[in-house]
């Protein structure tokens, strides 16, 4: 199983919200998944092997391990593709399979040279593993239909929203153990709120305004709490889990907003 839970999250619940919302079932869809879920795991070994080549000076037990799964995993993403072919536009594939390669190579690039925090890169990622939100669709309907480009709009929103608060819990802890913890500081985190407090403001469907008020007042409530010294020793796993509970709550209310609305 991978290590990384908020994105495991980010690339599943995008596309079973996409499945849900497409009111019909099609094989396709087993294939997207799976091949999502390949991609998605053959990255940690990518990875691995990557700082065998060019970072690690003797040889590591768990890279010959890596270097098989890589293999299986890769004969398994090669059947999904071929199922595809019979439902997907080649030129979509091709787009598809370029994107997911291009970034692919950067997420190991910023791995090796230890970058894989930066902010930029993780929201960048977040955009990128909604994307299967327009995967799904498109195996299910056979085109991305107009609510998909919302649900992955929305979507990409609240993980970016998300993954600017827990950046904000690591400077504060790191602060805190200085001696040099601000109260009332405002930050990207606090934007990104009230961002999506905006876009309550503007939409045309309750549900949806329900979902970004909830997101926006979890996350708030978070970066309030974080301005005490006790709560940032909560550990991260909790912190997380209460993240991924908001992530599915505000998930299922734009899945009841869009259906209402397509």
């Amino acid at each position: 199983m991978p290590r990384e839970h908020g994105a495991t999250a980010m690339l599943l619940i995008p596309a079973f919200c996409a499945a849900i919302l497409a009111r019909q079932w099609r094989w396709a869809e087993v294939w997207t998944l799976g091949a999502a879920w390949c991609v998605f795991l053959a990255k940690d070994w990518l990875i691995v092997l990557a700082r065998q080549r060019w970072v690690w000076k003797e040889f590591h037990l768990e890279t010959t391990a890596a270097r098989r799964a890589l293999i299986g995993s890769g004969m398994v993403l090669a059947l999904c593709g071929l199922c595809l072919v019979r439902v997907w536009p080649l030129w979509v594939l091709g787009a598809s399979a370029a994107g997911v390669g291009g970034f692919m190579a950067l997420t190991v690039a910023m791995n090796v040279k230890n970058r894989q925090r930066s902010t930029l890169f993780q929201i960048s990622s977040a955009v990128t593993l909604s994307a299967t939100s327009l995967a799904m669709c498109l195996s299910a309907t056979g085109a991305i239909q107009p609510w998909c480009w919302w649900l992955w709009l929305l979507n990409s929103a609240q993980a970016t929203a998300g993954i600017l608060v827990v950046h904000s819990r690591l400077e504060r802890r790191i602060a805190a153990r200085r001696g040099a913890l601000e109260s009332g500081k405002w930050g990207p985190a606090h934007v990104a709120c009230v961002v999506l407090l905006c876009g309550a403001w503007v939409t045309w469907n309750w549900w949806i305004v329900a979902a970004l008020l909830l997101a926006s007042a979890g996350y708030l409530h978070e970066l309030r709490r974080q301005e005490n010294v006790e709560s940032l020793q909560m550990p991260l796993t909790r912190v997380g889990l209460q993240a991924l509970a908001l992530s599915v709550v505000y998930s299922l209310l734009i899945v009841a907003g869009l259906w209402r609305t397509y």
